[in-house]
């Protein structure tokens, strides 16, 4: 404990020595009270949020060019700030027309931003949809921006950072979304892309204004986009958003997360199934959950002074969904929660999905340093090449240079950060104690991708220990987050009240056509039903569907369907699966689809809208060759809505549970099942049982 007594007399003897004395203290954290959509003081819209806290100890915020108003025209993304991450107001624009990037076209848009600090200097990170570089539209480009401070004055740097791509047979790859990570290796990696072309990850220059080297395929095409990458417990975790962002009161973008030891992938699922081949993978983060919101997606992390992470992301109101006139501009608000870490994997609020009235916010206060430490302490700081913290004569903390040392039981843990680490610039040391284990983490800007991760055992608890800090800035000591370790429950099935084997030739006297399909035969043990070259969405309704009569109450209605589309090709949109169905325009589908070259299970829900029909879908984990669907069904009793949650399982016993849509108060819906989106030659879908029971 020699280097511990010495960091202590060291602390005594400085001028910037910081103490905390006493007894225990027992004042509860200081949290806010957070009701979405946090940025309902300043804009209508703020979609695809990027997050940071500044030196100041304000949060700052950055989304899409979007207007912020109703009737407003677009801003060059726009800036937002926030003592407390829930009460919001605007920063101004990131740019004017006057700064807007040389290279992009005067009508280009500028989408996603994503900011970071690297060195002393801010970089902010976003879209350009249109460039000067190319004759044809559409040639989407990543560039980069410096500023001293976190809102400018940006200032780009003259061309792309992630040039148009153009695509095999004409067009060019969508280029969007940009995201960086600082590895443990020191180096900086972005990450772009989207639906057409995929996801990528590339490394950056040390200054994070060029990439160096060759680019890797991380996510497949026609499934992500929107990735953002951050580091937990030795894994770095992909976080992408799938299906249509925006159509409406139907958008059913979601986020999934794949892991990997490594940053440049391969990434894969809570089933070990990768977000990069046609089967997709992917563990479902958040998605909606039948309240107001739909659309929950395109997300960033941030973490308030506890240590607590919080989601921030857009979503929809789904009756309100458009800025201005129906089918215009989606009104994507901001909207933050909490991000729980469960079984190695993150969801919001423990898989309950977005919040809609008022709950518990983050903590953004600091505990004053005249309280004594609490048993389980956060303590975070910027700081430049030499800082220090201790707790009495328990735990001692000691950045160097390019040297980190913990001391606890057992002498001192030392680590070297990565050559890419620069001690001349200033970054965030965040020492974490829960119990008797230390957590010390050495990050550009407390964004969950730490150049160091260093632990130690403690002899014992630093509870009422003496704290001394030297050598940071904006200094915070608060007591360390809760972490919530169990899911909210998922429906069970319950007892069985129909179950229907087709076990005889023919279908029995409970099942009811519209539009019947003659090819649809019972034998075998399965209903063997060829999908049908036809579709319910739009205004066709020339598909076949088979349906039976609901109980009343909750239910849960399951299948079991054999499908093979193979895999790669394109066999757009061959699927078979459940469906609940009021009419033609208004229903909900789970099934496993071909989605040009991927293989999906997509939740979809078509309604009337303003004088047409509205459709989209969400999406859940990866079929198979043979896939298991469920549906479980729920009454609101506030409004009467039928509340349909999906889920789906390669194997009928792991389940993957998505999100939920409603169908209107009124007719009950009937349940069955569907066969369509046939190609040449078409896929016969085996069903092998159709089974309704209590829900649990």
């Amino acid at each position: 404990m020699r280097e511990l007594r010495r960091l202590r007399l060291a602390a005594i003897a400085a001028t910037t020595l910081v103490l905390g004395l006493g007894a225990p203290a027992t004042a509860a954290p200081s949290t806010t009270t957070l009701v979405n959509p946090v940025s309902s003081g300043f804009a209508d819209t703020f979609a695809d949020p990027s997050m940071v806290r500044g030196d100041d100890g304000v949060w700052y915020a950055y989304a899409t060019s979007d207007p912020l108003r109703s009737g407003e025209s677009p801003t060059l993304i726009p800036q937002a700030k926030s003592t407390d991450l829930v009460h919001w107001t605007s920063a101004g624009p990131a740019f004017s027309e006057a700064t807007r990037p040389s290279w992009a076209t005067s009508t280009a848009a500028m989408w996603a931003p994503d900011i970071r600090r690297i060195g002393n200097r801010w970089l902010l990170y976003y879209v350009v949809t249109d460039t000067t570089l190319n004759a044809d539209p559409g040639d989407s480009a990543v560039g980069v921006a410096t500023a001293p401070t976190p809102t400018g004055p940006w200032t780009d740097s003259g061309a792309p950072l992630v040039a148009p791509r153009p695509a095999p047979g004409g067009g060019f790859l969508w280029t969007f979304d940009p995201a960086e990570l600082t590895a443990t290796d020191g180096n900086h990696y972005l990450y772009y892309g989207s639906y057409f072309g995929g996801i990528f990850a590339t490394r950056l220059s040390a200054d994070g204004l060029h990439t160096v080297g060759t680019a890797t395929r991380v996510a497949i095409d026609n499934r992500y986009e929107g990735a953002y990458v951050l580091q937990h417990d030795g894994w770095y975790y992909l976080m992408a958003s799938a299906a249509n962002c925006c159509a409406g009161p139907t958008t059913g973008y979601s986020v999934f997360a794949g892991r990997s030891r490594s940053p440049l992938g391969p990434f894969a699922d809570a089933n070990g199934v990768s977000l990069d081949q046609s089967r997709v993978g992917g563990t479902p983060v958040v998605s909606q959950n039948g309240n107001k919101w739909v659309g929950a997606g395109h997300n960033a992390v941030v973490t308030d002074l506890a240590g607590q992470d919080w989601f921030v992301y857009h979503a929809i109101d789904r009756d309100n969904p458009y800025l201005n006139e129906p089918f215009g501009i989606n009104r994507r608000p901001m909207l933050l929660d909490r991000l729980d870490w469960i079984g190695g994997w993150p969801v919001v609020r423990a898989g309950a999905g977005p919040s809609e009235g008022p709950t518990p916010g983050p903590t953004v206060s600091s505990q004053p340093v005249s309280t004594a430490v609490p048993a389980d302490v956060r303590v975070r700081g910027r700081v430049g090449a030499h800082a220090a913290v201790a707790f009495g004569r328990t735990a001692g903390v000691v950045l160097s240079g390019r040297s980190l040392a913990v001391a606890g039981t057992g002498g001192v843990r030392r680590l070297t950060l990565p050559a890419g680490y620069d001690p001349s610039s200033r970054h965030e040391l965040d020492v974490r104690v829960r119990g008797t284990a230390v957590t010390v983490t050495v990050t550009d800007e407390g964004l969950n991708d730490p150049y160091a991760t260093l632990t130690a055992r403690l002899r014992s608890s630093v509870v009422g220990s003496r704290l001394v800090a030297i050598g940071l800035s904006d200094l915070t000591v608060a007591p360390l987050f809760r972490p919530v370790t169990q899911r909210v429950p998922v429906p069970r099935a319950g007892r069985v009240l129909v179950q229907d084997d087709f076990s005889g030739t023919t279908l029995d006297s409970a099942w009811q056509w519209v539009r019947e399909d003659p090819a649809a035969t019972v034998g075998g043990g399965t209903l063997n039903w060829p999908t049908e070259p036809a579709d319910l969405v739009g205004t066709a309704n020339n598909a076949g569907v088979l349906l039976r009569d609901a109980p009343a109450g909750d239910y849960l209605v399951e299948t079991k369907v054999t499908l093979d589309l193979g895999v790669d090709t394109v066999r757009n949109f061959e699927q078979a699966g459940l469906i609940a169905y009021q009419s033609d325009d208004s229903f909900v589908r789970l099934g496993d689809v071909a989605i040009w070259n991927t293989r999906q299970v997509e939740f979809g829900k078509e309604m009337p809208f303003a004088g047409s029909t509205s459709y989209g879908g969400t999406l859940l984990g990866p079929p198979a060759t043979t896939t298991w669907l469920r549906l479980a069904h729920r009454v609101n009793p506030a409004t009467g809505e039928h509340l349909f949650r999906a889920a789906s399982s390669p194997d009928g016993v792991h389940w993957t549970w998505g999100g939920t849509w409603t169908l209107p108060a009124g007719p009950t819906p009937r349940i069955g099942l569907v066969s369509h989106g046939g190609n040449v030659p078409p896929v016969t879908a085996a069903f092998d049982y159709f089974r309704v029971s209590t829900l649990r």
